[in-house]
């Protein structure tokens, strides 16, 4: 407790460090929790799961007082980020007070524009804060602190210009705090252009990468499947996420799990928020320990206990496979990625190794598997129905003198 206190966090913020029984800081908060709080803008390096929610967040609950209108914005890449770290700010503001809430799109809006009139702290998505402030339902003219977390992800998805014009909307004189995994080119320009001053910091990797093992299996296309439920039959793990590049293979992934009895849950783009926020909250709670998902899905999501992740589609994106194992071998713990290749994979694959050579993926020859039951396919709905009316036809209507032949 004592090396938080030196960092200069306010007693409030101790009693709930305390009451969570955090250790000591991370490296990151050790790094920029002073600067944070002297008021300067900071650019961090640091990637999700390592502590930055506190090396910001305390920043602003010591600064923004209850009732003084919108004094802190976060800008996050996505929903699920925003929820999470709204809560995670909601906590830590306990002995505080400030009123914090979280605003995305894929829910209704009419709730969201009542909680602003008192918002102190708004943590949301880029997309969304615009859609408010064109309805002039927040105004930015009082915020001090701007966060931009996850920088890199919001770029990727294409954010850049929505966060360019959120900055010119709040007031010149402001603290910006930047935290991103990877400092890239649209990261660099913005920093430059938007933050005077700035102060770098990095922490090491999170990710411990003596403690992962990485594998790949060489798969003909018809046993991919089959491959994979034997190993996660095999394997004794904790938590464990499966990627898949499309929506349609996440379906298929986990209704043949669920089938070939094994207890599997999905989240992908096509759900709606609220079962998002179901999905998270049940492997969150460790109530199924398998997650399948797609890139855009899992972004952000910090979940403690991931042992393995299997990338049962190879990702197109060669940054996106050092995200993805990203989420494994944490904090000291083992860490084990299996990728499963068939021939569709090998282009991404190659791709995935000519960017990073520094990685050791490890071949495994593919044991002898029994045929896993696949009986979802993703066919429409009304597949049955049309198959039995086609089957009560005795043969393919023809027509003779423009009448239909009958026996």
């Amino acid at each position: 407790m004592n090396e938080f206190r030196k960092l200069g966090i306010s007693q409030p913020i101790l009693r709930v460090i305390e009451e969570e029984m955090f250790e000591k800081p991370s490296e990151i908060q050790e790094k920029s929790i002073p600067l944070v709080l002297s008021g300067k803008n900071v650019i961090a390096g640091s990637a999700t799961g390592s502590g930055k929610t506190l090396a910001f967040g305390s920043g602003i609950i010591q600064n923004c007082e209850r009732g003084k209108g919108l004094q802190a914005l976060v800008l996050t890449p996505t929903r699920e980020l925003a929820q999470q770290e709204s809560g995670a700010l909601k906590k830590f503001s306990k002995y505080q007070d400030l009123n914090i809430i979280p605003v995305y799109g894929g829910v209704a809006i009419n709730p969201q524009i009542d909680k602003l009139r008192t918002a102190d702290v708004v943590v949301g998505t880029p997309g969304r804060i615009l859609d408010h402030m064109q309805r002039k339902t927040m105004r930015l003219s009082e915020v001090k602190i701007l966060v931009l977390d996850e920088a890199d992800r919001m770029f990727d998805m294409g954010f850049l210009d929505d966060v360019e014009k959120i900055i010119h909307a709040c007031p010149r004189e402001k603290q910006m705090l930047l935290f991103s995994a990877t400092i890239t080119h649209d990261v660099d320009r913005l920093w430059k252009r938007y933050m005077r001053d700035a102060v770098k910091v990095s922490a090491e990797a999170y990710v411990d990468p003596t403690k992962m093992t990485q594998v790949y299996y060489n798969v003909a296309d018809n046993l991919k499947f089959s491959l994979f439920v034997h190993l996660l039959k095999g394997e004794h793990s904790g938590l464990v996420m499966v990627f898949c590049n499309t929506r349609r293979n996440v379906d298929f992934v986990v209704n043949n799990v669920n089938m070939n009895g094994l207890e599997a849950i999905a989240i992908h783009g096509g759900f709606s928020q609220d079962k998002r926020s179901k999905v998270i909250e049940q492997f969150h709670s460790k109530d199924v320990h398998v997650l399948v998902c797609t890139d855009v899905a899992a972004r952000g999501l910090d979940i403690k206990g991931v042992s393995h992740i299997y990338n049962y589609d190879l990702p197109n994106d060669a940054k996106e496979y050092i995200h993805r194992i990203g989420r494994t071998a944490r904090a000291g713990e083992e860490g084990k990625i299996i990728n499963l290749l068939c021939h569709k994979d090998w282009d991404n694959f190659t791709r995935i190794l000519r960017s990073n050579p520094e990685l050791d993926i490890f071949k495994e020859h593919a044991p002898y598997v029994k045929n896993a039951k696949i009986g979802w396919r993703g066919k429409p709905r009304n597949f049955r129905r049309a198959r039995s009316n086609y089957h009560r036809l005795p043969y393919k209507p023809t027509r003779t003198h423009n009448k239909p032949r009958r026996r």
